[in-house]
């Protein structure tokens, strides 16, 4: 390997001597439809202004068009595909993990296969078909989870054996495989014409481009945008698209209201070469071996090759602009253990003539996932931008569904993954995001278990307890920023083990968190609630109520101290939002939402509530600590703490009362544990927080009493069937869709969001029902388990996919959550889902292409296996959200 690559350096070094070197792609322009020759005045106002001109804003002005939106102009500060994707390596690939990823992945390839037809630009459309090579059983089953999502989408994939992968790609050194995943409909593109081809239609469709236009500006008015300012003169408009990739933080950070777009770029380097001397055929399958951190694909003959190195180079972060991306410097000592990976994997390499060492930035996201969406901040404005790296791969989609955004109120699939919203102000540190971009880079290869967690940018929102519970041997995860505990490692446990356990399988903390749940059936568990979104609603007169009434599902005009299980429901019924509502006093209201709903819902709140001056809403989420008391004995530790009665007489269910805990006065006390187990929440303000927890904790020590984790309440929450917002219910499920409809105040003749769309689906009957199914010929300690993602087989035929699942401690099996529908057998048109065909079907679960046979139930089965419980605590004790 060192011989080979001295044989490739030495001639990178001739290279240096002679840099001149051919582009990657001819620019391909048509004068009289995608740009003007010479610089024209632009409009004084238009419907959409559309700020950067590679795939992205291409894409997006393509669709706005194709839907009847005209009145749009495009500015791009250089030329058109002339930054990240003049240097994108045109790989449009479908093996995506997450589902709407995957779906983008796959309307952009069959766009770009006919999008040279339509527009007579040459786009250099090849299905090649990709491999995905595995050097060990984890990555192996990584695919094979992959595969059941592609083949049930009707994509074609299959697993293959090393031996196909030598007879597809002759090349490729397959010793160290142990099989891999073939996707034959995948493509190679050239990016930046098929930019230019966007850009062509999108034109031809009365779009106007202007080139050589650089945004400076937006103005925002009373929360909504209002023009755009360039070097060449303002426009007007009603909507702004920041589709500026790399720049769109600081475009973001431009405007009177800043909108915060949590992205960072990083250098990335691909090699291309001279080609072989039996030049490769155009149509041999790209080669992604993420163990060795690399991709190939063919190249005019020679390779195209580059990766995501361990050690990434982050680079402005200061905020320097440029016009045009210029070619990085090349960095060979940087690119040395990838093209050691490159010979590797390819042996036949060693007397290849490099021709250039391509180093071009890259933007990446704190999650890994792009950003789309309408700011919370100023409505009109919308982005689209952080691809991390698989920009001509999602860049179809990306573009259609940001379109049917601004053009319907909401795209046609559920976005919320991806959804701008799911970040707050506190992911735009620009320390942050270098550091996490740096974790982020080199996880584009790394194999992501079920419930890894990042590591960089930690610790930043803490409960106050966070110290006595990281003592007390608690494992940690974040959500939205915020530390939560997953479950605490008992004295005397092997901490460095448990901190690496990563598995497909039975995991290490399995017993950990049994022991856990079963202290939250049998005693009294506390665990810290804290990062859960809170909200105060009030109003001088009747403006809360009449205002809330309007927008949550369920009827809030309860006696005071009373709480409330509603969604907050969008127009066609699905849930914005799923939360519970405390009536406070008469005109005030106290609203627990999950973690991640902190911007999206008060955007939601704020777009669709008066502008009343005597409607006050608050965010005190930061005001209070959560302790959650779980299990039969949490009534005698809070009686013995407040002297005052607790039990069922004295405190029915889902009751909130104010409350002294210890010393600590104003504690709100709910009658509610999100698991259908006895208990109660404590509401505390912060500077109690520790004296309160102490109090718990030693009252309790004769109970019995100890910490627990979010583990333990998934498990919980999950085998007595409760759903929770962001995983299985979403802006696209209804509570008809999930047996709630005593959640809705549709009998009660008041007017409410998403009332309409209930009543029709109450006459016609709804085409998916939410599911609970159990393992039944699944092995805890032998098979893979299943996390979430599986696809739902009835009578052999796929019928929808598992939302959510945990081992349910008391039922000892699996338990998946999911949505079935009903395809018609020939035409494939979704048919009503009645309880008859629930109940009357043969269901399996498949987990990476290995099926289990699984009961399917419509109701829990706690009754049958838990001691009985009040009645109205198991129909209505709450919903976990996370």
């Amino acid at each position: 390997a060192a011989r080979m690559f001295l044989r490739l350096l030495s001639d990178v070094q001739w290279r240096a001597a002679h840099p001149k070197w051919r582009r990657m792609t001819s620019s391909q322009r048509s004068t009289s439809t995608t740009a003007e020759p010479h610089p024209v005045s632009l409009p004084a106002q238009a419907q959409v202004v559309i700020c950067g001109g590679g795939i992205m804003g291409t894409s997006v002005a393509y669709h706005l068009s194709k839907m009847g939106w005209k009145d749009v102009v495009l500015l791009e500060q250089g030329r058109l595909a002339a930054g990240t994707t003049r240097f994108c390596a045109g790989i449009v690939s479908t093996a995506r993990p997450v589902s709407i990823e995957l779906k983008m992945a796959h309307y952009s390839n069959k766009l770009y296969q006919q999008l040279e037809q339509e527009t007579g630009v040459q786009t250099g459309y090849m299905k090649t078909g990709s491999i995905s090579l595995a050097q060990t059983q984890d990555r192996l089953i990584s695919l094979k989870r992959i595969a059941s999502s592609l083949n049930v989408m009707g994509i074609p994939c299959e697993i293959i054996s090393p031996k196909k992968v030598v007879q597809l790609h002759p090349l490729i050194n397959i010793h160290d495989l142990v099989g891999a995943m073939y996707v034959p409909e995948d493509a190679l593109v050239s990016s930046a014409n098929v930019s230019l081809a966007l850009a062509t239609a999108a034109s031809r469709n009365g779009v106007q481009i202007h080139e050589r236009t650089s945004v400076s500006h937006i103005t925002v008015q009373k929360g909504r945008v209002t023009g755009v300012e360039t070097d060449r003169g303002r426009i007007e408009c009603e909507y702004f698209v920041n589709c500026a990739g790399q720049w769109a933080y600081e475009l973001g950070h431009s405007g009177e209201e800043p909108v915060h777009i949590p992205l960072h770029a990083c250098e990335h380097f691909y090699l291309l070469t001279h080609p072989l001397k039996e030049p490769l055929s155009s149509s041999l399958p790209t080669v992604v071996d993420p163990d060795g951190r690399i991709y190939i694909r063919n190249w005019q003959g020679g390779i195209l090759s580059g990766g995501f190195e361990k050690n990434p180079k982050p680079l402005f972060t200061e905020g320097r602009n440029q016009l045009e991306i210029q070619n990085l410097q090349e960095d060979w000592d940087h690119f040395a253990p990838l093209l050691g990976a490159l010979l590797r994997r390819m042996p036949g390499l060693e007397a290849l003539q490099i021709m250039q060492l391509v180093n071009c930035p890259e933007s990446f996201t704190p999650d890994m996932r792009c950003i789309m969406g309408e700011s919370p901040t100023a409505r009109g404005y919308f982005v689209l931008a952080g691809m991390n790296s698989a920009g001509i791969s999602y860049g179809g989609g990306a573009g259609k569904y940001l379109a049917e955004w601004m053009v319907n109120g909401y795209p046609s699939e559920n976005v919320w993954p991806l959804d701008l919203k799911r970040f707050g102000t506190l992911q735009s540190s620009r320390t942050f995001l270098r550091h996490r971009v740096m974790e982020v880079m080199p996880l584009m290869c790394d194999l992501k278990v079920p419930r890894w967690d990042f590591q960089t940018g930690r610790q930043l929102r803490t409960s106050p307890l966070y110290d006595r519970l990281d003592a007390q041997g608690a494992r940690w995860m974040e959500k939205h920023g915020f530390e939560r505990v997953k479950y605490f490692v008992p004295p005397g446990n092997d901490l460095l083990d448990l901190d690496h356990s990563k598995t497909f399988y039975k995991p290490d903390w399995f017993d950990i968190v049994g022991s856990e749940v079963k202290c939250c059936k049998e005693a009294v568990c506390v665990i810290d609630m804290s990062s859960f979104t809170k909200f105060e609603i009030s109003s001088t007169g009747d403006q809360a109520l009449e205002s809330l009434q309007y927008l949550f599902s369920n009827d809030l005009d309860v006696p005071v101290g009373h709480v409330v299980h509603t969604g907050m429901l969008n127009e066609k019924g699905g849930y914005e939002n799923d939360c519970s509502i405390a009536r406070l006093s008469k005109r005030s209201f106290f609203m627990i939402s999950p973690t991640d709903q902190q911007v999206h819902c008060w955007a939601w709140l704020k777009k669709h509530l008066p502008d009343d001056s005597n409607l006050i809403m608050e965010d005190v989420t930061w005001k209070y600590t959560a302790l959650n008391l779980i299990g039969p004995r949490a009534v005698d530790v809070l009686s013995e703490l407040s002297y005052a009665p607790m039990t069922a007489e004295h405190f029915p269910s889902l009751f909130c009362k104010e409350m002294s805990v210890g010393y600590a006065n104003g504690i709100r006390v709910m009658s509610i544990t999100h698991t259908g187990e006895p208990g109660f929440v404590l509401y505390i303000p912060i500077e109690y927080a520790l004296h309160v927890y102490n109090e718990v904790m030693n009252m309790g020590q004769k109970y019995g009493i100890r910490n627990a984790g979010y583990y333990a309440l998934r498990s919980l929450r999950i085998e007595k069937f409760f759903a929770f917002w962001g995983q299985d219910l979403d802006a696209f499920t209804t509570p008809m869709e999930c047996g709630r409809e005593f959640q809705v105040k549709l009998e009660k003749g008041m007017q409410f969001l998403g009332q309409e769309a209930l009543l029709e689906q109450k006459q016609n009957g709804v085409y998916k029902r939410f599911t609970m199914f159990i393992l039944e010929d699944h092995d805890t300690d032998l098979d893979l388990w299943p996390w979430w993602g599986e696809p739902i087989f009835r009578n052999g035929r796929y019928v929808g996919k598992t939302t959510s699942s945990a081992y349910s401690y008391t039922l000892e099996r699996h338990v998946c959550l999911g949505f079935v529908h009903h395809f018609d057998e020939k035409t494939g048109e979704e048919l009503v889902v009645t309880p008859d065909f629930i109940n009357q079907g043969e269901y399996e679960i498949d987990i990476a292409g290995q099926r289990f046979q699984a009961k399917a139930k419509l109701y829990p089965f706690s009754s049958l296996f838990t001691q009985r419980r009040r009645k109205d605590e198991v129909e209505l004790s709450g919903y976990q959200r996370e």
